[in-house]
This record gives structure tokens, C-alpha cells and sequence, in this order.
């Protein structure tokens, strides 16, 4: 009887430190991802190491591998702040004309790209390895965050199914992302931030006055 419990004292004590473990590895985990997104928002992503990382937080190496598979995971975890960042901006514009909620959309897209523009470009300049595709949770962040294009696109051409609705967000989307992309790469010619927002909403007003008299094929 006495060896019974004195086992069962010794397996209470091995057992009793994994709740603090755990505690100590989401500290680590939140203290790192603000490492991270710190770095990134200030010296871009291509400066992110994640020696400098453990350092800053005060940990081994290694340790960074307990709480993340890898420096990648990571950077997921930042790139999905930054989602929801983009979410909320646009989740906060109420404008009933679905026009002019199409401009003001892309104006606020323009404005978190010119003020996060390194945490921006790290979203999408992010590559996970060839044999590794996006975790489902963090698609569906991304699908949340460049859906509400799909609001006043649905106003404008009702007819549309869901399927077709989605596709075609994604491709006003990405001529949008595009310009936006071209006009503040300093490598290509930047421009002015006037005259981008200017170039932007012009070519976004064409496409929302087109859409409804444009033929778009099989819905």
C-alpha cells in the first residue's frame, strides 16, 4: 500500500508541471508572434531570423520548435493577423450604393497597404515550400478577408451564383491588388500615392458601371 501511493505521488509529480508547461509555451508562442510581426513591420520580412527571435524573447533556439513546427508556421500565425487586420478594415465601411462601396473598398485596401506596407508585401511575398499548401484555417481567413467585395458585386449583378460570384471577386480582387502592388514597388516606377488612389478608383467605378450590362458568360 505504501509503494502504491508513494507511486502515485510520483506520477502526480511528473504530471503536474504540463499545465504550466503548456501556460509557458503560449506565453512564448504570443511573445514570439509579437517578435515576428515586430520585425516584420519594421525591417520586412527577409530580416526575420529566427536566432534574433529566440534572443529577443529570451529563449533557446530550440525552443522556438517546441511551440512551432517551423520559422514558416510562424509566419503564418503573423500573415493571419495581418488577414484579419484587412478584414476588419473592410468589414467598417457601411456604404449602401454598391458603387461607391466598391471604391471606397478598394481606397481602403490602397490605405492598409501605404501604412503596413513591409506586413502587407510579407502577406503575399510568403512562399511555403513546394510540397506544403496553407492550412485550411488560414484559408478561410483569407477567403474572409477579400469576401466583402462580394457584397456589392452581388447588388450589381444578382443574377450571379455563389460559385461565379466568388471567382469574379477574386478577379476584380486581384486587378486591384495588382495596381496597387505595381504602383508602390520602387523597383518599377512608384506612384505618387494621389495619383494611385486617382488611377484606382477609375478603373474600379468602369468595372462596377459595366457589370451589369456585361455578358459573363456561364453563371
Amino acid at each position: 500500500m505504501v509503494q502504491e501511493k508513494n507511486e502515485q505521488r510520483s506520477n502526480v509529480a511528473r504530471e503536474a508541471p504540463r499545465p504550466a508547461t503548456a501556460l509557458r509555451h503560449q506565453g512564448l508562442r504570443q511573445e514570439l508572434i509579437a517578435g515576428a510581426e515586430r520585425v516584420i513591420q519594421t525591417q520586412g520580412l527577409g530580416e526575420l531570423r529566427a536566432r534574433d527571435l529566440a534572443k529577443a524573447a529570451g529563449c533557446s533556439l530550440g525552443a522556438i520548435y517546441n511551440v512551432f513546427a517551423d520559422l514558416d508556421g510562424l509566419i503564418l500565425e503573423v500573415n493571419a493577423n495581418t488577414l484579419r487586420a484587412i478584414d476588419q478594415s473592410m468589414a467598417a465601411i457601411y456604404e449602401p450604393d454598391p458603387v461607391q462601396k466598391f471604391q471606397r473598398l478598394a481606397d481602403a485596401y490602397v490605405s492598409y497597404a501605404v501604412a503596413n506596407r513591409l506586413r502587407w508585401d510579407a502577406l503575399f511575398s510568403h512562399r511555403l515550400p513546394a510540397e506544403t499548401t496553407a492550412p485550411d484555417w488560414f484559408l478561410e481567413l483569407q477567403n474572409t478577408a477579400f469576401s466583402h467585395i462580394e457584397g456589392p458585386l452581388e447588388a450589381l449583378r444578382p443574377g450571379l451564383g455563389p460559385t461565379a460570384r466568388g471567382l469574379l471577386g477574386r478577379s476584380i480582387f486581384a486587378a486591384v491588388h495588382g495596381m496597387v502592388a505595381l504602383g508602390l514597388d520602387r523597383r518599377i516606377a512608384q506612384t505618387d500615392l494621389q495619383g494611385l488612389r486617382g488611377q484606382i478608383a477609375l478603373v474600379v467605378l468602369a468595372l462596377a458601371r459595366g457589370l451589369p450590362a456585361v455578358p459573363l458568360g456561364a453563371q
